[in-house]
């Protein structure tokens, strides 16, 4: 369906409305209920504006990156970011800048309806899906699908807030596919188990299993029995409590079940809703055609791209993914124009935009993957260079603590010290209760607080450790004691001693030494 043809009569409101914020003669929360149906906010301060570019399934083509390089060179954007939803977000624009981009970025591919506000979100997809070692199938034609079904109710009748949907396409679940409004958690014999009703946030919650080893050509069946379940027991009168996972406390988890089958067999009765298989074997073959004329040519690898710890090779023989990952997700506009010049004549190369905030670029022969190696040196060092961080409260109206900035005085300490790789896991740092960072999930997180001392309101961060989103063993660990800014990187030093001290790595001795991290902790408290 063309959805440019069918939204771009709405961009008129958005510029008025648009100018009338930037003239001061319509309110933030007015402005802000309106804008963000078109992946729009105002930035702190309300004077400059930030633009969420959606690609289904973070699936980034080079006709894309083309237009997000256009729009940087000719607006001059100066700040871009890497989203946990795997979107990418252009940052510090006026009115003016942002009225004049949004419809460029629309017609590159990148549509923005729905990327923020009350509506169906970015499908998020496993970033390497088509390309990992040991998939269970590639999810990413399906995810692709559901996300130009999904578009379809933007303009239908109002949610009563966002609903979120991913795919996983292995047990890693780095989408958190069981912890999202909408999952489909791939299987091994080709099916995806589906969950409902997750997700982080106040009252965080993983996702209700409400059907096991499911038709992948049936997926829209069950997006849409989930739509209608929200519509009808959502909550329309409480933001604060309006997102699905409530729906467990509601309804109960077997009365949610419940509602949702029936939603499922009222669905049924659409033939309309099932995938044509066709359209998945188009994609596989296509897919598969691109690459094995890239494969006959042979190349070899040599050992030292090989031993790269960025470099990833495929299950496609002789094929590698490179990957990127720029501190906590703030990537330099300069860097996504230079990646595009640098794949703009390979082949089938496409990049994948990953829920933690980095980008794999796919499909490279040897010769290609040391081309983009090149261009892309700037990145993370180690593991836990490659920790996550919302945009933080310098930046986004509601940001309580500032994420980027308490990751940045991290990493510098950090450096400082030569601790092996591994010794410090990925941290995730949230600058809000929002949690856009999912620190619930991560082995070590951070929200945004704020903690007094003396007579003094000073910013801190609430301590979260020991959480999984791996399938099966998922965890949502609980709030811990409020650290001072200041000292979150010696706590981070102090554990890293720790770790050091019996030559393993932070993944290893986290178990059985969960009492020892909590004394650790409670020396900051």
């Amino acid at each position: 369906m063309n959805y440019l043809d069918i939204f771009k009569d709405d961009l008129q409101e958005f510029y008025d409305k648009t100018m009338k914020f930037s003239e001061e003669t319509l309110s933030v929360g007015d402005y802000k209920g309106f804008s963000g149906g078109f992946g729009s906010y105002a930035q702190r301060g309300a004077k400059t504006h930030m633009l969420r570019l959606r690609m289904n399934g973070g699936r980034l083509t080079k006709e894309m990156l083309k237009g997000i390089a256009e729009i940087i060179t000719k607006f001059d954007v100066k700040r871009a970011k890497l989203t946990t939803c795997e979107a990418i977000q252009l940052h510090d624009m006026d009115a003016k800048t942002l009225c004049e981009a949004i419809l460029p970025a629309w017609e590159a591919g990148m549509m923005t309806r729905g990327g923020g506000g009350d509506f169906p979100r970015n499908i998020m997809c496993a970033p390497l899906s088509g390309v990992e070692k040991g998939e269970y199938f590639d999810v990413m034609p399906y995810a692709l699908t559901l996300g130009d079904y999904m578009l379809g109710f933007i303009k239908g009748p109002k949610f009563p807030r966002k609903l979120k949907c991913a795919f996983t396409n292995t047990a890693s679940n780095a989408t958190h596919a069981t912890i999202r409004d909408l999952g489909f958690a791939a299987n091994e014999d080709g099916t995806f188990d589906v969950y409902i009703c997750g997700g982080m946030g106040n009252n965080p919650k993983i996702g209700v299993k409400a059907a096991e080893h499911i038709d992948p050509l049936n997926i829209r069946y069950y997006a849409k029995a989930m739509v209608e379940t929200f519509k009808a027991n959502g909550n329309y009168e409480n933001r604060g409590r309006a997102r699905t996972r409530y729906m467990q406390e509601t309804l109960g988890v077997e009365g949610l079940k419940a509602e949702f089958n029936k939603q499922l067999e009222e669905a049924y009765k659409d033939s309309s809703l099932k995938i044509d298989k066709a359209e998945i074997t188009a994609w596989e073959n296509a897919f598969a055609d691109e690459l094995k004329a890239k494969q006959d040519k042979g190349e070899k690898a040599s050992d030292e791209l090989i031993g790269n710890k960025r470099v990833y090779a495929q299950k496609q023989d002789g094929l590698y993914a490179v990957y990127y990952q720029p501190i906590g997700g703030m990537i330099e506009p300069k860097a996504l124009v230079m990646l595009y010049e640098t794949i703009k004549d390979m082949d089938a190369v496409e990049l994948r935009v990953t829920p933690n905030e980095g980008i794999y670029v796919i499909n490279l022969t040897p010769s290609e993957a040391e081309k983009v190696l090149a261009v892309t040196s700037d990145g993370a060092r180690n593991i836990f260079e490659t920790s996550v961080a919302c945009v933080g409260a310098k930046t986004c109206q509601v940001g309580l603590g500032d994420s980027q900035g308490l990751l940045k005085l991290c990493v510098e300490e950090l450096r400082k010290h030569d601790y092996a790789d591994g010794v410090l896991p990925q941290i995730h740092i949230s600058g809000c209760p929002s949690s856009c960072a999912g620190q619930f999930t991560a082995p070590i997180g951070f929200r945004g607080a704020m903690k007094k001392v003396g007579e003094e309101m000073q910013p801190a961060f609430t301590l979260y450790l020991g959480g999984s989103d791996k399938k099966g063993s998922e965890k949502l660990s609980e709030p811990g004691p409020i650290i001072l800014v200041n000292d979150i990187p010696k706590l981070l030093v102090d554990i890293a001693e720790a770790v050091s001290a019996e030559k393993t790595t932070y993944a290893e001795w986290a178990e059985g030494h969960e009492a020892e991290l909590k004394d650790i902790a409670a020396k900051y408290a």
